[in-house]
């Protein structure tokens, strides 16, 4: 059996910048606060929710530093490593590990892409390289990348690669790396709006969107699963549906970061190309912030 890095529901944090454009560590102190305070599993740093992608390389490790600083051992911290190429990728997963990180959340490769078997010599590379456990990431909406379950039966013979987050939406093609990796690669859930479904199917949590305004929330949804409680867990996940739809109503993160300001986290701007959520996806998303109690 792989090494659990959390059970339940990560949080894919968002990164608050200042008006300057500067990363806000004021307030993503307070953020990493509020998820250690609400039950959050885990933090993942610098990941898409995070605007890695926007985020010099002097601002990723200074952002993945300080929540590993502010964590204080109290909630796993895995960082965003990824990219597409695999020495870059290769030298942030080090860096990272040498912070004390608990874990490495690393994506397909992106744009310049490369088939199944250059996705099994990328990651192995990386794997070669680090002793950290490392959470594959495959989501092909945006990475024109999918990795196939025979790609992750192979992966999941290398010892420190121990899960993926699958946002593929395909959930016969999440049953079947279930089926083929058994307890060898753990599966987290990479859509919020499919936390059951694919706990049922193997998966042991969420990394999620969502809980970066509702992790106690996101949280109870996988532990009431866990219980067996799964009729509840399906009606917290069903009832949460009409704010996950209004939190991806634009790119992400747009929608999640406006959230964070209209609740008073201080999450700023999305940078360039990104763009502030419109006042029409603006008002949706207040609705369903009122409706589901998260704001008055």
């Amino acid at each position: 059996m792989k090494k659990i890095i959390f059970k339940g529901c990560g949080t894919a944090i968002i990164t608050p910048f200042t008006k300057e454009d500067k990363v806000d560590f004021d307030s993503f102190k307070k953020l990493i606060e509020y998820q250690i305070s609400e039950n959050a599993d885990a933090i993942i740093v610098c990941g898409t929710t995070g605007e890695a992608s926007t985020m010099t390389l002097a601002e990723r490790k200074e952002t993945i530093k300080f929540a590993v600083e502010v964590a204080k051992n109290r909630i796993p911290i895995i960082a965003g490593t990824g990219g597409n190429c695999t020495k870059s990728v290769i030298e942030m997963t080090k860096y990272a590990e040498s912070i004390g990180v608990d874990g490495a959340l690393i994506v397909t490769p992106y744009y310049n892409k490369t088939t199944q078997a250059g996705l099994i010599s990328h990651y192995t590379a990386i794997a070669n390289e680090t002793n950290l456990p490392i959470i594959l990431y495959s989501v092909p909406s945006r990475t024109g990348v999918n990795i196939t379950p025979q790609t992750c039966l192979e992966l999941s013979k290398i010892p420190n690669i121990v899960a993926i987050k699958e946002a593929s939406g395909n959930l016969s093609q999440i049953a079947e790396i279930s089926n083929l990796c058994q307890e060898n690669l753990n599966i987290y859930s990479g859509n919020d709006d499919q936390i059951t479904p694919i706990l049922s199917i193997g998966g042991i949590g969420v990394i999620s969107v969502l809980s970066n305004i509702a992790p106690k929330y996101t949280h109870k949804i996988t532990e009431e699963f866990f219980k067996g409680n799964v009729k509840e867990a399906c009606k917290m996940q069903i009832d949460a549906i009409p704010l996950i739809k209004a939190l991806f109503c634009e790119v992400n993160p747009i929608p999640v970061k406006e959230a964070c300001n209209l609740l008073g986290f201080g999450g700023g701007k999305p940078r360039l190309p990104l763009i502030p959520l419109s006042e029409k996806s603006k008002e949706i998303l207040k609705k369903e912030l009122i409706s589901f109690g998260l704001l008055k």
